[in-house]
């Protein structure tokens, strides 16, 4: 990392998460082949495809503040799952990885979303992984929103983005689908960390 760049390891009571790496590849494999995991994402990868997409995977830019961590459970250090900041596409159906490179954030909109393993689900780790990851956005990057969106019928998600502080928007344009979407803005966390929303 350069003088002056953020610090890329966030901690909340119960998580560390942690920048992606090569050596995570048995997480990203057991999350993109898992069914339940994979039910509201999309298809199931092979591990083959996920091995191949690895480097994509660990892409970061904007001196790391743009990219996936691993969510980790402080007491054990088991890998719980995923958690990102990413450049959302409209009318792409992936990730448009190409967009992380060089020290500056990509252009376009950021989404905030997470994959977590079942055997965590239910804990409200993502909603805690989604809190802390909103917070490094708006405290150590210059995103003025954050965006998600999630499949229209997956509630779990609806509730997660909800309890981090995201805010409903309606139906928009995501991975080339009308799919309900969720907003922070800059001013809506300011006001959400002084107590005032």
């Amino acid at each position: 990392m350069t003088e002056g760049a953020p610090e890329l390891v966030l901690e909340t009571a119960r998580l560390r998460l942690r920048p992606l790496t090569v050596a995570d590849l048995d997480l990203c494999i057991a999350l993109g082949t898992d069914p339940a995991v994979m039910r509201f994402i999309g298809p199931v990868e092979t591990a083959e495809t996920i091995t191949a997409q690895m480097s994509d995977l660990t892409r970061r830019c904007a001196q790391g503040r743009i990219g996936i961590w691993v969510i980790l459970d402080r007491s054990r250090g088991e890998k719980l799952g995923t958690v990102f900041l990413l450049p959302l596409p409209v009318e792409e159906k992936d990730t448009p990885f190409g967009k992380i490179e060089g020290d500056d954030l990509p252009e376009g909109e950021i989404e905030i979303g997470y994959w977590i393993k079942p055997a965590a689900w239910g804990r409200g780790i993502a909603t805690e992984a989604c809190a802390r990851l909103l917070r490094f956005a708006f405290e150590a990057t210059a995103l003025d929103e954050v965006a998600a969106v999630i499949d229209p019928d997956n509630a779990a998600s609806r509730r997660v983005l909800l309890k981090a502080g995201m805010r409903e928007t309606g139906i928009r344009r995501a991975f080339a689908q009308d799919c309900p979407g969720f907003r922070m803005a800059r001013a809506e966390w300011v006001a959400r960390e002084a107590g005032d929303a």
